[in-house]
């Protein structure tokens, strides 16, 4: 017997009607265009793989959000996507195999068995643009150009963007021989902005003063474009690799004002987000309406090598949901023209509607008995039979 909450959705699950279904198809038609116009080749993942290959790299980080399954024909543990970044480097190193950057772009729904504490879907809607095989700060100046473009096309206004460098606080404990207990502890202190228990660590730990002074002061390098002057002043006893990392961020900022003059620009060094596969620069776009960042990406140099491939790579994604509707302000409702044809079989009537569709116009044919008029059904034009010719004919004007 059929329940009566048959209708109902898991939490987090979500249909699209129409009328946002249309906003959001355009919107990802337009992105994956743009994608295309600067040489980023779109890739299908499949949407269920094999647990090993989803959690690798990026993808151990998401082990908890996703869900597993136990393959009937294999035997073997299959999980459902919760992020296409490893399945697509998987493609650059073991499919594409070029020696030369390869640019690829995807988009397509992934899964997660919890929803995120603001938006709480747990079926976001991932596109996003990933570029192999160079290591320089020119490819990832690339990237966050593109993932700006994407914001902007997708009408969203007063962008602010934030860049951070995990390879200062990975180079810091090396150079304080901090054990892997200890830098994951630090690492969990870090996220957590805890002063007080930060304090309590630099205390317990057998590391120079220097170094507990360094790291004491690491949440405190955040702001404008001084904060890399201020970094310099306070890690100058730091190694070359954090050194190499400010000048990086330093030279990718000045690109990018270059490029959007009007663009605000902060640093954070102490954000670590994610701080296990990233290897350089992340960064992540804001909005002031919205209590958390709509796009992010960063350096991820290496993760193709479980594939058989180690790459230079970087790059960025975004919950297109998100985007579509953060936009939908800045969206422009097009007038609906829908054409109403008669029901019948004649030839002439079914040559006309055939030939309207091919031509990009939306026509609706009435079915026998159905209910509804033209006028309910939404339609703005009718055809109508004008001395043995159909014609289109508004239907305001109609009597």
């Amino acid at each position: 017997m059929q329940q009566k909450d048959s209708w109902l959705l898991p939490e987090g699950i979500e249909e699209i009607l129409p009328e946002e279904a249309k906003h959001l198809e355009s919107l990802r038609r337009k992105i994956l265009d743009t994608f295309a116009c600067w040489g980023y080749e779109l890739v299908i993942p499949p949407f269920i793989d094999y647990l090993d290959s989803l959690l690798t790299g990026s993808g151990h980080d998401l082990e908890l959000q996703t869900f597993k399954l136990t393959d009937q024909i294999s035997g073997e543990m299959l999980g459902v996507r919760s992020d296409m970044t490893p399945q697509v480097a998987r493609i650059d190193a073991h499919n594409i195999n070029a020696q030369w950057p390869t640019r690829l772009c995807y988009a397509g729904t992934i899964l997660h068995t919890k929803g995120d504490p603001l938006e709480k879907t747990r079926s976001p809607m991932q596109i996003g643009a990933e570029l192999y095989g160079h290591a320089g700060k020119e490819s990832d100046v690339e990237v966050i150009r593109l993932m700006l473009e994407m914001l902007a096309m997708s009408g969203l206004q007063n962008v602010h963007l934030d860049l951070g460098h995990v390879g200062i606080y990975r180079a810091l404990s090396r150079q304080a021989g901090l054990s892997d207990a200890e830098e994951a502890e630090l690492f969990d202190v870090l996220q957590r902005k805890a002063r007080p228990e930060l304090q309590e660590l630099m205390a317990g730990y057998r590391i120079s003063d220097e170094l507990k002074t360094m790291f004491l002061k690491l949440p405190q390098l955040n702001g404008g474009q001084d904060t890399i002057a201020k970094a310099r002043e306070v890690l100058q006893a730091a190694n070359g690799e954090v050194k190499e990392a400010l000048a990086a961020l330093e030279a990718i900022a000045e690109q990018l004002t270059l490029c959007f003059p009007g663009l605000p620009i902060s640093f954070d060094l102490a954000e670590l987000r994610g701080y296990h596969y990233h290897t350089g620069v992340v960064f992540a776009a804001f909005v002031p309406t919205v209590g958390r960042e709509i796009a992010r990406g960063g350096r991820y140099d290496n993760i193709g090598a479980i594939f058989g491939r180690a790459r230079a790579a970087t790059g960025f994604s975004a919950d297109l949901k998100v985007l579509s509707a953060l936009g939908k302000s800045a969206y422009q409702k097009q007038p609906l023209t829908l054409i109403f044809a008669p029901s019948g079989s004649d030839a002439a009537l079914h040559e006309k509607i055939r030939d309207l569709r091919a031509e990009g116009h939306a026509v609706v044919q009435q079915l026998p008995g159905q209910t509804g008029t033209a006028e309910e059904l939404g339609c703005t034009s009718v055809l109508a039979l004008d001395h043995q010719n159909w014609v289109v004919r508004p239907l305001a004007g109609l009597e």
